[in-house]
């Protein structure tokens, strides 16, 4: 089984938790997208959705396969939300942000009653660090910021400075209008200290580590499915 398709069955069982009537945060990227996609198979008579999306390509995604969506302004309350991770860590500790919605993620997040977080099996690591951290900054000044965020890594004995993210030579921008680094830590030993560290920072909008968020995990390992509990 490829990573690909370990990442469709982890989104057909995630789709598997959803009840009808729910309010669903939809997570961004490629085994999101598989989440999104086994949802939309089940829409019909006695089964009916409404969507969050954390992303511009998600709702784009989720209005071609006829799920109807709501804001996050819109929508009272979310039920449950479903997304990826590029690093599933000890108790459910993630790293997100690969596909630059890091910050829509976590407003989707922090607003729903639960989180599933669905990825390959590769994504499960002891020590989050070796997916480089994204970190969400203001495009004023920002070179200025990139400056304070490698201060607040250096603390942290990350001696790397981050790297502005880059497609095709210019600066990735993200659907809020905002510029994303990438810090390659290596190791964070400490999550919850350099989170902190990181959301202190005038210019730094948000930061890709996941702490506390998610209350349960869905992985696929080769042909089968695991639960990962926090």
């Amino acid at each position: 089984m490829s990573a690909e398709d370990e990442k469709r069955l982890a989104g057909e069982a995630a789709a598997g938790r959803v009840e009808n009537g729910m309010t669903v945060g939809l997570g961004t990227g490629s085994t999101a997208a598989w989440f999104v996609k086994a949802l939309a198979a089940r829409l019909g008579p006695g089964f009916a959705v409404k969507g969050v999306p954390t992303s511009e390509a998600t709702a784009a995604l989720a209005r071609d396969l006829g799920i109807p969506l709501l804001t996050l302004d819109d929508a009272r309350r979310i039920d449950l939300t479903v997304d990826g991770a590029d690093e599933i860590g000890p108790g459910l500790s993630l790293i997100k942000g690969g596909g630059a919605a890091l910050l829509r993620e976590k407003l989707v997040w922090e607003a729903s009653d639960r989180c599933l977080v669905i990825a390959d099996a590769a994504k499960r690591v002891e020590t989050l660090g070796k997916f480089p951290l994204p970190i969400e900054v203001v495009a004023f000044g920002h070179k200025q910021t990139a400056n304070r965020i490698t201060d607040v890594l250096a603390e942290h004995d990350i001696g790397m400075p981050p790297r502005l993210r880059l497609k095709d030579g210019q600066p990735v921008v993200t659907d809020g209008g905002n510029l994303i680094y990438d810090a390659a830590c290596g190791r964070i030993e400490s999550p919850a200290a350099l989170a902190e560290g990181l959301k202190s920072l005038t210019g730094v909008v948000e930061h890709g580590l996941f702490l506390d968020l998610a209350d349960e995990g869905i992985l696929g390992v080769g042909a089968a499915v695991q639960w990962l509990a926090p």
